[in-house]
């Protein structure tokens, strides 16, 4: 099941009833922030991420990331090193994982996600169909805590990415079952192939690591809810048949339409979101058509 059709009803796409933030002066321009939707995202305006950058300006796009989970910038043009660049300001980067494949031969922390083929072979990882919700390296003991995704190739319809808001997600559960969960951890399981549509059974080879099920922001102080249907196999503590209950409530609660945002690309757009409190999935596309987007992440804390 994909992380589309997981979800109900008319996601948000387009700024709704957020207020438009005042522009922030800079050395590379006014900044200036659109909502992307009620309840997450924002758009960072007046910006070529190529220019030098104050301080000052660096500063006000982290608080607007920071308080917004997910910035994103229009019409970028950036080359491989200036996205690097601008990636590195906020930490060091984390190593692309062997298994994902499409590594960048210039940078250890670039990935390419592709699905074209040259010469009979992929040029990039993950590259047809729907993914279902899920938080990038869950599944080791200190996940990427950015991701940015830069468009360079985009096909005419669908290969979308939604995004849900995981604060929102912990703050809609039930007091009994903050109560029930609190202190516990599930497992992360990376059991898929290179076209990841669905979970696999579970093999011990599978690289796997236990996180709490609601992790704490560092930065915010606040409490988000750590679990994905694409890579959490079970809470540990718990009998399977709990487990899976309980998970598949945590998941509708995740995909509901009223926290989420569907990015629909465009090329030279430049996507950031904070895994601590964020999930995302992949819709549909027409594999015939091209898609192709560069992947930087940074590395991050133990979650706890």
């Amino acid at each position: 099941m994909s992380g589309s059709s997981r979800t109900k009803g008319k996601v948000m796409s387009v700024a709704s009833n957020r207020s438009e933030l005042p522009a922030t002066p800079g050395a590379v321009g006014a900044l200036r922030f659109r909502p992307l939707s009620p309840n997450i995202g924002v758009e960072v305006q007046g910006i070529d991420l190529r220019q030098p950058m104050d301080e000052a300006t660096f500063r006000a796009i982290e608080a607007a990331w920071h308080a917004n989970c997910i910035i994103f910038f229009r019409d970028q043009k950036l080359d491989e090193d200036e996205q690097v660049a601008f990636t590195s300001r906020f930490g060091p980067l984390a190593q692309v994982l062997n298994r994902h494949g499409g590594a960048s031969k210039h940078h250890p922390g670039v990935m390419f996600v592709s699905n074209i083929r040259e010469n009979g072979e992929l040029i990039g990882a993950l590259p047809d169909g729907e993914m279902m919700f899920h938080s990038d390296q869950c599944y080791i003991e200190r996940p990427c805590y950015a991701t940015l995704l830069y468009a360079i190739e985009i096909p005419k319809q669908g290969g979308n990415t939604l995004f849900a808001n995981m604060y929102k997600a912990y703050e809609a559960l039930p007091a009994a079952i903050k109560t029930r969960l609190q202190g516990m951890y599930a497992e992360h399981v990376y059991d898929y192939g290179n076209a990841p549509t669905q979970k696999g059974a579970v093999t011990e080879a599978a690289r796997r690591y236990a996180h709490p099920v609601f992790r704490t922001h560092p930065a915010a102080g606040k409490k988000a809810l750590y679990v994905n249907r694409l890579m959490t196999d079970h809470i540990i503590g718990m009998e399977r048949a709990e487990s899976d209950q309980i998970l598949a409530m945590l998941f509708d609660v995740i995909e509901n339409p009223a926290w989420i945002y569907e990015h629909k690309w465009r090329i030279g757009d430049l996507l950031m979101w904070d895994n601590r409190c964020t999930t995302h999935a992949r819709t549909d596309f027409d594999v015939a058509e091209r898609r192709l987007l560069r992947r930087s992440v940074v590395l991050g804390e133990k979650p706890y």
